[in-house]
């Protein structure tokens, strides 16, 4: 069995709604498929943060029974407007929601001083994590002092598409951690994934976290045990639990 904390996944529940995003909604995918399929593949879950996707929109009325039925180890990550009082974000607290996403890849439109204000916002309220969803190729010099200026933040996907990589080891020599996930949407080949976590974990080896990415919603290819198994190779075995579930545990469970 592979031990993983999976820092990126989603449930699509059929009692739940969806919102269109960019003419895309997903099928559904409940947290016994979830199960089942890593089950499947001998995965053996340590825990795990379940993400809204753009196509849950601000919905969050899935989480409470999601949570419950993933376990104590497992939080969530929403999406917020930006007007959310204090109030909404304390009793999602009280839920199991542990962290917000700010969805710059596909869609959100918003101003870095109001993503700041409410990352701030909802940190110092009940110390929540931030994740960003963009691309790191075409980060500009703003987008970039803001991820350098949020409290708790991490990158998804490997920053998706293929950048400068002294991008990307200016972000985990500041300790942010980057989602090793989504291997069939990224915009890397295999053997570049490869080289590129090999690099990244020379750099900060904190500063990986692996997810599964399922139900890998409109990837080209979807996740897969291989997709494990590349890890292995390329940083062997003293080093894959570091990246599979302890630099995980440390970020989302560790107060």
């Amino acid at each position: 069995m592979q031990k993983i904390f999976d820092t990126h996944f989603h449930i699509i529940d059929p009692k739940f709604p969806l919102v269109e995003n960019q003419g895309f909604v997903p099928d559904y995918y409940t947290v016994d498929d979830y199960f089942q399929e890593l089950k499947e593949m001998s995965i053996e879950l340590t825990g795990g943060a379940v993400v809204s996707g753009s196509f849950q929109g601000y919905h969050q009325d899935y989480f409470t029974e999601a949570i419950a039925q993933l376990g104590n180890r497992f939080v969530g990550i929403t999406q917020l407007p930006f007007d959310t009082s204090d109030e909404e974000i304390l009793k999602l607290n009280d839920v199991g929601i542990k962290g917000i996403r700010f969805n710059l890849y596909r869609g959100l439109s918003a101003l870095p001083n109001d993503i700041r204000a409410l990352s701030e916002r909802v940190y110092h309220l009940c110390n929540w994590k931030t994740e960003l969803y963009l691309n790191m190729q075409s980060v500009d010099q703003e987008l970039e002092q803001l991820i350098f200026a949020l409290p708790k933040v991490s990158i998804d996907h490997l920053g998706m598409h293929k950048c400068p990589v002294d991008k990307l080891k200016k972000i985990v020599h500041a300790n942010i951690p980057i989602r090793v996930t989504g291997f069939g949407r990224v915009g890397y080949e295999r053997d570049e994934i490869q080289e590129l976590i090999a690099t990244l974990y020379s750099e900060n080896p904190s500063s990986l976290m692996f997810g599964s990415d399922l139900p890998s919603t409109r990837a080209k290819e979807r996740f897969s045990y291989d997709d494990i198994q590349l890890i292995k190779e390329t940083v062997g075995s003293k080093a894959q639990d570091r990246i599979f579930f302890e630099n995980a545990e440390k970020w989302y469970l560790d107060k």
